[in-house]
C-alpha cells in the first residue's frame, strides 16, 4: 500500500461533495499536470489510502480517502465545453488520466497547512516544501500515520 495526498479547491470539491457523492466516490478528473498524473497512471493502486487537502482559503488536510479504481483515460480532457478540455488528448491517445477515489473519514477539525509546519517529524513532507504545488503527491507512511494520529488528538 502506498500513501498519497490529493489537493482540491473545496469551492469546487470539498470532502463533504465526497461524502455526499453517490457510494462516497468520485472519478479525480481535471488533473493537467504531468508528474501528478504520472503519479495517479504509473503508481496508484486500488486500496492506497489518500491525504485529502483543501486547498486556498484556509489550507487544510480535512480527511481521508482510498483509490478503488486505478487510472483510466480522463474523458473530460475531450469534451470542449469541459473546463479541463485539451484538443491534444483523444479517446485514440489520451494524454490524462484519473482515478477513483472513495471517503473513509472526515477529521474531526481540519489540520491546517500552518499548524502541520510546526509539527516534529513532518519535514521533508512535500505538502511542506515551499513552493510545493502538486495536486498529487507521494506521502510516506511515517507522515501519513503521523497526520492520522494528529487528526486524532
Amino acid at each position: 500500500m502506498k500513501y498519497w495526498l490529493m489537493k482540491t479547491e473545496p469551492g469546487c470539491f470539498s470532502i463533504d461533495d465526497l461524502m455526499a457523492a453517490p457510494q462516497q466516490q468520485t472519478s479525480w478528473d481535471g488533473v493537467r499536470n504531468y508528474q501528478a498524473r504520472n503519479f495517479m497512471r504509473d503508481e496508484m493502486e486500488i486500496g492506497d489510502l489518500v491525504l485529502f487537502y483543501h486547498s486556498v482559503t484556509k489550507p487544510s488536510v480535512v480527511g481521508i480517502a482510498k483509490v478503488v479504481r486505478e487510472s483510466y483515460p480522463d474523458h473530460s480532457a475531450w469534451d470542449p465545453l469541459d473546463q479541463h478540455y485539451d484538443p491534444r488528448s483523444t479517446p485514440e491517445k489520451p494524454l490524462w488520466f484519473m482515478v477513483d477515489i472513495q471517503f473513509v473519514e472526515k477529521f474531526a477539525q481540519p489540520l491546517s497547512l500552518a499548524v502541520l509546519r510546526g509539527i516534529p517529524g513532518l519535514e521533508g513532507m512535500e505538502l511542506l516544501r515551499k513552493g510545493s504545488r502538486l495536486s498529487v503527491m507521494p506521502v510516506t507512511k511515517k507522515h501519513f500515520d503521523l497526520i492520522l494520529d494528529l487528526s486524532k488528538a
